[in-house]
């Protein structure tokens, strides 16, 4: 990459096209789910190599289980096996690890497996790097007024100190900068219900190349592209 070349703080990532890659290949999607697991601990390693201080990665939405009942199996199958691989990668990489979504409808022992992995890498000073499971945009602001809504009905809020960082604090990103870039894979070009308030004033990069496939030289050429807009205004967390 290029010298002088401004890094983005906070990318995140939505990881589109294993399922067709793995077709492409005469493989099953799940071979592609797989392997886009893969891709992500290699991402992680070169994001905070080049500078990145946050990644999020969309990995499974709430309308992920409207999918094919032995494919979602299969990615919760896949989310455990997960777990235990981030965790050594998070030792290794010295990463903070957070899961944000509604974990509520993920079964206990994955529901465990997460809390160990966030208790266990929270005092980390490396990347910090977000796992959205069970995640949908709209949800989660539903959740962050239902929390304004009970706190205000303890009479703990009122109406007029509600503002735009009094629900920034409550989506499960609270504690976070909002994302300077988006890269989306496969060349699709939506953010399908991800990050929705979050995403305001940031910057998008769409790539052909499935998710499998992108590798360090793909997150340069984001970042390069990043370089080339004009950002001259944004919410910005204090």
């Amino acid at each position: 990459m290029e010298e002088g070349i401004k890094v983005p703080n906070h990318v995140a990532i939505i990881l589109d096209g294993n399922g067709r890659w793995a077709k492409s290949k005469g493989m099953p999607r799940n071979y592609g789910h797989v392997q886009g697991a893969k891709t992500v601990e290699v991402i992680c390693e070169e994001a905070y190599r080049m500078g990145i201080q946050y990644l999020t990665v969309y990995a499974f939405s709430t309308e992920n289980w409207n999918r094919p009942k032995d494919e979602v199996d299969a990615l919760m199958g896949l989310l455990r096996s997960y777990m235990k691989t981030c965790l050594k990668t998070a030792a290794k990489n010295n990463m903070c690890v957070r899961v944000i979504g509604e974990k509520s409808r993920l079964d206990e022992d994955i529901r465990k497996r997460i809390a160990q992995l966030e208790e266990a890498t929270r005092d980390n000073t490396g990347l910090h790097f977000q796992i959205a499971i069970n995640y949908g945009g709209r949800d989660e602001i539903v959740r962050a007024v239902r929390k304004i809504a009970q706190k205000a009905s303890e009479g703990g809020l009122q109406a007029e100190q509600i503002t735009e960082r009094t629900i920034s604090d409550m989506l499960d990103t609270g504690a976070l900068p909002d994302p300077d870039l988006l890269i989306r894979t496969c060349n699709e070009q939506r953010i399908s219900n991800f990050l929705l308030w979050q995403l305001a004033y940031t910057e998008f990069y769409f790539t052909p190349v499935a998710w499998p496939d992108f590798t360090k030289e793909e997150l340069e050429r984001a970042v390069e592209a990043y370089n080339k807009r004009d950002r001259r205004y944004g919410l910005v967390k204090e």
